[in-house]
Order: C-alpha cells, then sequence, then structure tokens
C-alpha cells in the first residue's frame, strides 16, 4: 500500500512561494503603474511585462507538477463545504494566474504594443489589432485583477486559519516538507 503524501512535493511549494511574491509584486506594480504619469511609469511597465510572462511560464509549470503530482488530501474531518470551498479557490486561483498575462499579452496586442521581454527580444501578437477589443481586454484586465487580489486574501487567510487556529496540517503541507 502506497503512503498518503501529508505535505506538497519540493518543486510545487518551490513554485508556489516563488510566485506569491511575484503575484503580489504584480498587483501592486499595476496599481502603480495605472495611477502614475510620473518618470516611474515607463519603469512599473517594463517591469509589468516580463514579469507576467514569467509568471505565466510559472504557472504553466506548476500546472504541470500539480496535474502530475496531484495534492495531498485535506483533513477527513474537514466539513464537505470547506473542501469544496478550498478546491474552488484553487481552480479559481489556478483559472486567474493563467488568463492574467494571457489577457496582459492579448490587450496589448489589441493595442499594436510588443510585449518586450527583454532588449530586442519581443513576443508575437495573440490577437489582431483592434481598439474595441484593446478596451475591451483592459477593463478585463483591470477587474479580474480585482478578482485576483481578492482570491488571494482569501487563501491568505484560509491559510492562516489552518495555521493558526485549526493546526490542521494543511498549513505545513504547503510550508514545509514531510519529515
Amino acid at each position: 500500500m502506497t503512503p498518503v503524501r501529508t505535505h506538497f512535493s519540493p518543486l510545487a511549494r518551490l513554485l508556489h512561494w516563488t510566485m506569491a511574491p511575484l503575484i503580489v509584486a504584480m498587483l501592486f506594480i499595476g496599481v502603480g503603474m495605472v495611477a502614475t504619469v510620473a518618470r516611474t511609469h515607463d519603469t512599473l511597465v517594463a517591469l509589468h511585462r516580463p514579469l507576467g510572462i514569467a509568471l505565466l511560464l510559472l504557472v504553466l509549470l506548476r500546472l504541470a507538477v500539480r496535474i502530475a503530482r496531484g495534492s495531498p488530501p485535506l483533513p477527513r474531518q474537514m466539513p464537505k463545504a470547506q473542501r469544496l470551498a478550498a478546491k474552488a479557490s484553487h481552480v479559481v486561483l489556478y483559472a486567474l494566474m493563467l488568463a492574467m498575462p494571457l489577457i496582459g499579452w492579448a490587450m496589448l496586442s489589441a493595442a499594436g504594443y510588443p510585449v518586450t521581454l527583454y532588449g530586442p527580444l519581443h513576443l508575437p501578437p495573440i490577437v489582431p489589432h483592434n481598439v474595441v477589443l484593446f478596451a475591451l481586454l483592459r477593463a478585463l484586465h483591470t477587474w479580474l485583477a480585482f478578482a485576483l487580489f481578492a482570491t488571494v486574501l482569501l487563501h491568505l487567510a484560509a491559510a492562516l486559519l489552518h495555521a493558526l487556529i485549526l493546526r490542521d496540517g494543511v498549513w505545513a503541507s504547503m510550508a514545509r516538507g514531510g519529515r
């Protein structure tokens, strides 16, 4: 009989703890980017675009790891509604982590802007140049950023609940490896 894993794999934990601060940074960079017209705007844009593509690559890798390795089971004593909420929130997180950079890339493509990674290295457009599509994608990118921020806050609140109050091993499954 195969022993039940109680922790995420080291790669899954590395990806989680690498992406978490990058996503929070992206949210704040995005807010700063649209809130200023100062010279810092160009610097924020120069950070936001390649960081978004890096996060896209990381989330694709993370999805592959999650599909291949799965996740440890939730505690048996956890109520069914909480289990469902945990699974749904992870689906929403993954969907938003995937959608945000793709929509950003499509938005820039629709605006006719190149997605510059570094220097002369650009990504190809993924949608045709179209101002109406750009406006729609920009609004969608903004609203999904709010949704991502709210989902991250809920995820953090749930993690703290498991770590500090319930102490049921859910936090430990991502915070450290099995002993």
